[in-house]
């Protein structure tokens, strides 16, 4: 890639690493909450209960290193408790 100057280079490098960190934890956060909707209509409760305390780690992880926004860390989180809650409320 013929960039114009060496500090272009290393910018564009870093960019490149960060960018793919990024879509790693992404993409992590998004099979959590798969799998989470997937025991949640299997009707596992136990299981969609671990799923959904391991996504919510996931996405304050997230969160927290600015991958993804305060407020869309919190609407996910808020979305997923609501559909743990509907699913499982009749069996309380």
């Amino acid at each position: 890639m013929a960039l114009k100057s060496k500090s272009v280079e290393k910018r564009h490098k870093q960019s490149e690493v960060r960018r793919l960190r990024n879509k790693a934890a992404k993409s992590s956060a998004r099979t959590c909450a798969k799998k989470f909707v997937a025991a949640v209509h299997a009707k596992n409760e136990a299981e969609a209960k671990a799923k959904l305390q391991e996504l919510c780690k996931e996405l304050d992880t997230a969160g927290r290193k600015g991958i993804l926004t305060k407020n869309a860390v919190s609407r996910k989180k808020s979305r997923m408790m609501k559909l743990y809650n509907v699913s499982f409320a009749a069996a309380k």
